[in-house]
């Protein structure tokens, strides 16, 4: 990956630093005398240093699977930060009307800013447009509500991108193989990011004629669900050639069925970024050998934006006196050459 990539500015990769992120940008230095930028394009940006005080409201699901805990842990860590903000988080749900519930308790405190990760985008769409109603600005993490009258922005992954850069990375390695097949353990069917990052899975290996997708199984984004259904692919395909995976957390049960099935002779691709897959992939021993990430860090930087909102403030690195209105991040590919990079935003 090149290292424009990796160094992607403003929330484009997993390991963006506050600092990075939202560098103070304003001076009082007068303008040099070759400097033709217009008035306007120093704003005021948010940076480390106290300013007006912010009270955030965070809702979540619950914290049911790993890369969820790390949402939640990047918030509360990112919001510990600064001194100047009052994090205020919810004890998260997968039931609906209980989000609902949550949401509404902190729109009735009267929150300076909402962060909210719905479990449902569509079925939260309305909590978040009564919020935006009663003058509470909405930062909407990852999953979309069904209306951009509900945020005033978005921060989420790329679950498209996620399926184009683990096909292409894939293709890179089979591109000289005649003939080579692979298979894929998706996620929840049930859900639109499982569809996205099948299809630019999909799309990805139009780009290599050679390589032809022969199974395809999905789960539930857990270990057990994962163990079973890769033991269901490896049993119905004695052989192929390379393996995507899309999330890491069924990943450690798709790895025990591997194990268990004595195989070493494809190559896997996982999803998400977890700290398990990163050492496997640091430690090269297995068939293990990348992972795309969806990274949680997401959630620190809707702290931030939800922060530069609250004390009316833009973006480091933009010329604008606002945030902006949707914020995706990039799904970089891990692998052993810049594991360490990336390692310490590995989630458990």
């Amino acid at each position: 990956m090149p290292e424009t990539s990796r160094r992607h500015l403003l929330l484009g990769g997993a390991a963006v630093s506050a600092g990075a992120l939202l560098t103070a940008c304003t001076s009082n230095e007068p303008k040099a005398a070759n400097d033709t930028s217009p008035v306007g394009s120093a704003a005021p940006a948010a940076d480390d240093k106290p300013g007006t005080p912010v009270t955030i409201g965070f809702a979540g699901p619950q914290a049911d699977h790993g890369w969820l805990n790390a949402i939640n842990d990047n918030a509360e860590r990112r919001a510990k930060k600064y001194s100047d903000v009052t994090l205020e988080i919810t004890e998260g749900s997968n039931d609906t009307a209980t989000q609902i519930g949550q949401v509404q308790t902190l729109i009735n405190k009267k929150v300076d800013v909402l962060v909210i990760l719905p479990a449902d985008g569509k079925a939260l769409t309305q909590i978040g447009l009564q919020a935006m109603k009663a003058g509470i600005p909405v930062i909407n993490l990852d999953r979309i509500f069904a209306s951009p009258q509900a945020y005033r922005c978005w921060i989420g992954g790329d679950n498209y991108g996620m399926g184009l850069n683990a096909g292409n990375f894939i293709g890179e390695q089979l591109k000289d193989k005649p003939n080579a097949t692979v298979v894929e353990l998706a996620g929840m069917d049930s859900l639109e990011l499982t569809k996205q990052r099948t299809q630019g899975f999909d799309d990805a290996l139009k780009n290599y004629p050679n390589i032809r997708k022969v199974a395809r199984q999905a789960a539930d984004f857990t270990v057990e669900s994962g163990q079973a259904k890769m033991a269901q692919l490896l049993q119905a395909q004695p052989k192929f050639d390379a393996l995507w995976n899309h999330d890491d957390d069924q990943g450690v049960g798709a790895l025990r069925a591997v194990a268990q099935a004595g195989r070493k002779d494809f190559l896997m691709v996982g999803g998400a970024g977890a700290k398990s897959a990163m050492d496997a992939i640091k430690a090269d021993t297995g068939v293990l050998k990348a992972t795309v990430l969806y990274p949680p860090t997401m959630a620190a930087s809707a702290i931030d934006l939800a922060r530069a909102l609250g004390q009316k403030k833009g973006v480091g690195g933009m010329s604008e006196l606002e945030i902006p209105a949707s914020i995706t991040l990039y799904s970089a590919v891990v692998t052993k050459e810049n594991v360490d990079e990336y390692m310490p935003t590995g989630f458990s």
